[in-house]
């Protein structure tokens, strides 16, 4: 799949899709348009590894097709759900302004789409450029339903780079030989850790690094001189990946559809659900070499992970097809998978571009200011359950694993929470206390408290339209420290500091940079440190934050914020949708 830049967009479009953003490129940058997509979910029999299954796929693809847009088109998505499953589809990274009920969690901002259902899902994509996805936001079902968002610019507007000879998504995901929702349910069950992937893919193929594979392997032709954009997209479901491409450097131009200082590098870490365009050139002359590119995971984690490594393939063109099985084939050194530095050097490179046709409106001044301690904990065991018996193999055999953030494990409830909201029938559905900062202050990346359970409930963090955020996020050490990657729906943030250790709020503010921070939607939490955001609370509707490791968001790393409506009528959240899902 490639489509080219806006600037060379016209004779070069190959895919269907693509072709109707040609034919809108020689009216001009007129006037947006509306792109219809039809999504129909079904099982699909898929063979990797040397195993078929039958798995849930969009139009019979994995991944599945890819959504174009140019920024300020308008895009409906008929979904038909043909599944045995419920089903929900999440627009990831699309500020969906005024238009939260097309957002997708499941039991956040709809009720799923049950078996034989449809929902067509409407929104405009509004002061973005680049790459997003989408994928399944119910359960672990975006392990196979997901794929990729490609927004390029308005007509006849350029990239503020190069622009480069081609352009192919490339999207990271993990494949089990089980079936995924199979693995969560047992996972719940016992109140332990899930069995882990057995593979990386890389465009749904896992290489040649892996038994079986050869055949199954992604491969990126390119000719001598010429620069390609590569749009990367983490769909893993629980982990974050180092990438590198053998004696290539690359160049990052854009993160989660928002152009950045461009900056070169040998490797670079992108976690579930974070996006980024990157640049490559291609040596001058044919070099008579293959090159792998590598992706491997990067954890602190104490428990099992897959520490597998997916391998592409990047070939010179006009290469003799009998020899070039035979040329040498090179490949990156990635960094250690506990390499904290690399994955802080990497991402304290990464800056908004902040000129006067991409400004970053960093607020400069905030009216609220929230601490969120995010991590791991625990559950008592199942009311008469015996130690280490079948429902309580969490730590130490004495417990449940448990995710929370503020010390509250997340709740879904069994209606939408915006429904619920817009209504006004929250009462038994969802309560509007959410803390706003730790309930017991403690020593974060330091010895963990002796009681580590967390609370359980359903709980919103109210907000009122126009409302200046800053939020620091702390990662805590109660299980151990670990990375997590933080995903705001419906909005931008701006990334204003982090550091390691706990936060400090008398000194570290000081070092905030608020001229021109990385912009995004979702945010690494160091592994034992923290980090601030700060963004404009002005979309009305329920946004769902959650980690998206999805074993963390499955035990409870998640919260809902709550924005009013504003005074003005453009600040007002319209109506439901007549075929609005119900539960």
């Amino acid at each position: 799949m490639a489509v080219s830049s806006s600037s060379s967009l016209l004779p070069r479009c190959l895919l269907a899709a693509a072709l109707a953003l040609c034919a809108a490129a020689t009216m001009g940058a007129a006037q947006a348009v509306t792109r219809k997509y039809h999504f129909d979910v079904g099982m699909t029999s898929v063979t990797r590894l040397c195993g078929t299954k039958s798995m849930a796929t969009v139009n019979g693809q994995f991944p599945g097709p890819t959504l174009f847009a140019r920024e300020g088109d308008h895009v409906e998505v008929d979904v038909v759900n043909n599944s045995p499953y419920n089903m929900s589809i999440h627009w990831h990274g699309v500020r969906q302004l005024l238009s939260g009920w097309y957002d997708g969690p499941s039991y956040v901002t709809q009720c799923p789409i049950q078996p034989g259902q449809s929902y067509v899902y409407r929104f405009q994509i509004v002061g973005q450029r680049g790459t997003l996805w989408w994928h399944a936001h119910i359960s672990w079902l975006r392990a196979t339903v997901h794929g990729p968002i490609v927004i390029l610019p308005p007509a006849g507007v350029p990239y503020p780079f190069p622009a480069p000879e081609r352009e192919v998504p490339l999207m990271f995901g993990e494949w089990w030989r089980n079936d995924t929702e199979a693995v969560i349910a047992q996972a719940l069950q016992t109140g332990g850790g899930p069995n882990v992937s057995d593979a990386y893919t890389m465009n749904g193929l896992p290489g040649p690094l892996y038994a079986c594979s050869a055949k199954d392997t992604f491969r990126l032709k390119v000719k001598p001189g010429k620069t390609y954009m590569l749009r990367l997209i983490n769909a893993a479901l629980n982990d974050e990946l180092f990438f590198a491409v053998a004696n290539h450097t690359l160049t990052v131009v854009d993160v989660d559809a928002l152009y950045v200082k461009p900056f070169a590098v040998e490797t670079l870490i992108i976690a579930p659900g974070q996006t980024s365009n990157v640049l490559l050139t291609a040596k001058p002359d044919y070099p008579g070499a293959r090159y792998y590119m590598l992706a491997r995971p990067y954890t602190n984690t104490q428990g099992t992970f897959d520490n597998t490594t997916v391998a592409g393939i990047l070939e010179y063109e006009h290469q003799d097809p009998a020899t070039a099985k035979n040329l040498p084939i090179f490949r990156p050194t990635l960094p250690q998978i506990n390499d904290t530095n690399a994955v802080a050097n990497y991402t304290a490179k990464l800056r908004s571009l902040a000129s006067a046709a991409y400004p970053a409106t960093v607020p400069q001044v905030v009216d609220r200011e929230f601490l969120f301690t995010v991590g791991l904990g625990t559950h008592p065991c199942a009311p008469g359950s015996p130690v280490n018996g079948s429902t309580c193999q969490g730590p130490n055999g004495t417990s449940r694993f448990a995710a929370s953030i503020n010390n509250v494990s997340f709740v879904l409830p069994t209606t939408a929470l915006l429904q619920s909201h817009y209504t006004g029938m929250s009462k038994g559905v969802y309560a509007s206390n959410f803390p706003f900062a730790p309930p017991h202050p403690f020593n974060y990346t330091g010895t963990p408290p002796n009681n580590t359970n967390v609370m359980t409930g359903t709980k919103a963090l109210v907000l009122p339209f126009g409302t200046a955020v800053e939020l620091v996020m702390q990662d805590t050490s109660i299980l151990g420290a670990e990375s997590h990657p933080l995903h705001l729906h419906g909005f931008n943030f701006f990334v204003v500091g982090q550091g390691f250790g706990n936060y400090d709020p008398a000194k570290d503010p000081a070092k905030y940079n608020l001229v021109d921070p990385v912009e995004r939607n979702t945010v690494g939490v160091p592994a034992g440190g923290w980090v601030a955001i700060r963004f404009r609370a002005d979309n009305p509707g329920v946004w769902f934050m959650h980690c998206h490791l999805e074993v963390h968001m499955s035990w409870g790393l998640k919260m809902a914020w709550l924005v009013l409506d504003g005074n003005l009528p453009n600040q007002k959240l319209p109506p439901p949708p007549a075929d609005l899902p119900k539960c």
